[in-house]
């Protein structure tokens, strides 16, 4: 329940009474809410020279009736009526003081009731003038109470031609009246009515009506009253009662011969919740094999031919009972879909373990063909032979490669003078004198590399027979092949 927090516009409308320079001055109109405060403003204005003022007095009008509330006279006093006494009071200290002076004799109203909604009159009397006064019109709100129940603590699922109240949203005592409207996701209409009460205050009903279904089981109802621009709001949960609705489970259209670990189970959707569950066998007697706990038919053992049926299960609540069977079938082995299941997961399961297999296959080729090329990224043609053993048949020089007919040693050699400088490292003239001191004294022959300045290569330890049985000593540039040649490191390494 909310509480209203909003309160109206106080109307001040000056109203003015008088002649002859001696007015009086009053707000035409004023409102207030039950249980509030209000002030009634009344000024005396004075001529020149003032006018004496003997009394002034605050009326209440009711249907052409006058009654006394308040009276401020400057050598007796205050008096309020008893039955305001309580709940008015001049602001002015000056008038509960007695002074003189009583151009102000406003008053404030405590705790409004609904019964202070009147005409008020405001009377100055005068010497020698005689009277002024001037009305000032109360109006009195009420803020209703808000309060929404269901229609009944149990509601009841019904066909869908039974109509019934499901909530009520009451807006009580309000003055004016208040609008509600609903806001709900629920399929239904309001009735709306309007109760005027001995007390001028006017009570709003408004009740929900629908059809109880069970898609409406917890469904929200929200009653939204609106007083001059302000709302308030209430809500229910809906409880809808209805009997179970019943499904069964654990057939899937495969139960074989020998089968075991089988049994069925009873769904149900009620409200309230079931208390009870039975089984039924609707060919005869219920299989020995079959076992009920609770919501469960559990069959022991492997399947047998005489668990075929129609099975059926009943479930109540208090609203009332749900059924639902179904036919069990028995095959002799596994139906087709299962068994292509089946195929197609060890199909399946094969693939996985053949792509695996071929993967790691791929995979050593291409490392192994990784390394190859990292091994060898010459031309075969360019091996070398170690003089006459090319092949290891014959020790013809017709299978060594010729050397190069152009090529000199650099004019900046520095030779000494007694020695001859050749003009060719190639000629045939040194080639020849060369293979035959090697058959001479093979262990004898040293070979130069003319490519590098002259430079000297190193040797290594390594030797090399030929076909002869001769062996010679191979640069460690070159690296060995099967075939009895050599291949330089330039060419063999990456």
């Amino acid at each position: 329940m909310f509480t209203l927090a909003f309160q109206f516009p106080l109307i001040a409308v000056l109203a003015i009474s008088g002649t002859s320079g001696q007015t009086v001055h009053t707000d035409s109109d004023r409102s207030g809410y039950v249980g509030t405060q209000v002030e009634l403003r009344c000024h005396f204005a004075n001529s020149k020279p003032p006018v004496k003022i003997s009394q002034v007095t605050w009326q209440k009008s009711v249907n052409g009736t006058k009654q006394n509330v308040a009276i401020a006279n400057p050598a007796l006093g205050v008096s309020v009526l008893p039955a305001f006494k309580d709940r008015v009071r001049f602001k002015n200290p000056a008038v509960r003081q007695r002074a003189p002076s009583l151009e102000d004799t406003t008053i404030i109203f405590n705790n409004l009731k609904l019964s202070d909604e009147a005409t008020y009159i405001c009377e100055y009397t005068t010497f020698p003038a005689g009277n002024r006064e001037s009305t000032v019109n109360l109006t009195i709100y009420a803020r209703p109470m808000v309060q929404m129940s269901l229609s009944t603590p149990t509601i009841v699922a019904g066909s869908k031609d039974m109509k019934m109240t499901v909530a009520t949203c009451v807006s009580a005592n309000g003055k004016p009246p208040a609008v509600i409207t609903w806001d709900t996701e629920l399929d239904g209409e309001a009735n709306t009515e309007e109760i005027r009460n001995t007390d001028g205050t006017i009570t709003v009903r408004s009740d929900y009506i629908m059809t109880p279904s069970k898609e409406a089981h917890e469904q929200r109802l929200t009653c939204i009253s609106t007083y001059n621009n302000d709302q308030q709001t209430d809500n229910v949960i809906l409880n809808v009662q209805y009997e179970p609705e019943v499904s069964i489970e654990g057939f899937d259209g495969n139960w074989y011969i020998n089968r075991e670990n089988v049994q069925l189970t009873c769904l149900a959707d009620a409200n309230p919740a079931v208390s009870s569950f039975q089984w039924r066998y609707l060919n005869g007697s219920m299989p020995n094999t079959a076992e009920q706990r609770e919501d469960t038919l559990i069959f022991k053992g492997p399947i047998t031919y005489e668990m075929a049926g129609t099975y059926m299960c009943d479930a109540t609540n208090s609203i009332g009972t749900g059924s639902a069977s179904v036919e069990v079938i028995i095959t002799e082995s596994p139906s087709s879909t299962h068994a292509e299941q089946q195929r197609a997961g060890a199909a399946i399961g094969g693939a996985v373990v053949c792509g695996t297999v071929l993967l790691a296959a791929i995979i050593l080729l291409v490392v192994f063909f990784h390394r190859h090329r990292r091994t060898f990224k010459g031309d075969y043609s360019t091996k070398k032979q170690v003089l006459a053993n090319g092949f290891g048949k014959s020790s013809d020089l017709s299978s060594c490669p010729s050397l190069p007919q152009s090529l000199t040693y650099p004019e900046d050699l520095n030779y000494p003078e007694d020695e001859k400088k050749p003009e060719l490292y190639g000629s045939p003239s040194f080639l020849g004198e060369s293979v035959q001191e090697f058959h001479n004294n093979p262990n004898r022959m040293t070979t130069y590399s003319p490519v590098e300045d002259n430079k000297r290569l190193r040797y290594n330890e390594q030797s090399f027979r030929d076909g002869y049985g001769s062996e010679m000593e191979v640069s460690v540039d070159m690296v060995p092949q099967k075939d009895g040649s050599v291949i330089s490191k330039e060419e063999w390494y990456v």
